[in-house]
C-alpha cells in the first residue's frame, strides 16, 4: 500500500521539529478538508447534496422530496452556500440550487458508492 503523505514530507518530519513549506501546505489542506467534512456531516445537508448531485433543484422541490419544512431546508442550504458547496440561480421568485463544482460532485459520488452502492454479502 502506498503512503498518503509524500516521502519528502516524511523525511522532513523525521529530520526536525521546524515546519516545512510542504507540512504547512498539508496543514492548510487538512483544515479545508476538515471544514468540508463538517459541512457534509449533517444528515440533512448530506441528503441535499445527494439530491443536487442528480440535478439542479428548487427549494420547494427539495422540501417536498425530503418532507422537511422550508425554514429547515433553507437553513441547511444557507450553510452549504456559506461553505461554497452549492451555488444558486434565480428565475423570477424561484431560487434553484446546484452543486458548486465538480470536486463536490466527486466526493458525494464516493460517499454514495461506499454507503448506498450495491454491497456484496
Amino acid at each position: 500500500m502506498t503512503g498518503i503523505v509524500s516521502k519528502r514530507l516524511e523525511d522532513e518530519l523525521r529530520d526536525g521539529p521546524e515546519v516545512s513549506p510542504e507540512l504547512d501546505r498539508l496543514m492548510r489542506n487538512a483544515r479545508e478538508a476538515s471544514d468540508f467534512l463538517k459541512a457534509v456531516s449533517h444528515e440533512n445537508r448530506l441528503l441535499l447534496l445527494c439530491l443536487l448531485a442528480e440535478r439542479e433543484r428548487s427549494v420547494t422541490e427539495l422540501e417536498n422530496i425530503l418532507s422537511l419544512r422550508q425554514p429547515t431546508v433553507s437553513q441547511q442550504l444557507a450553510r452549504l452556500r456559506l461553505d461554497d458547496l452549492v451555488s444558486t440561480r434565480r428565475d423570477g421568485k424561484t431560487v434553484y440550487y446546484s452543486l458548486a463544482d465538480e470536486d463536490v460532485r466527486r466526493l458525494i459520488s464516493v460517499i454514495y458508492d461506499i454507503f448506498c452502492g450495491a454491497k456484496e454479502d
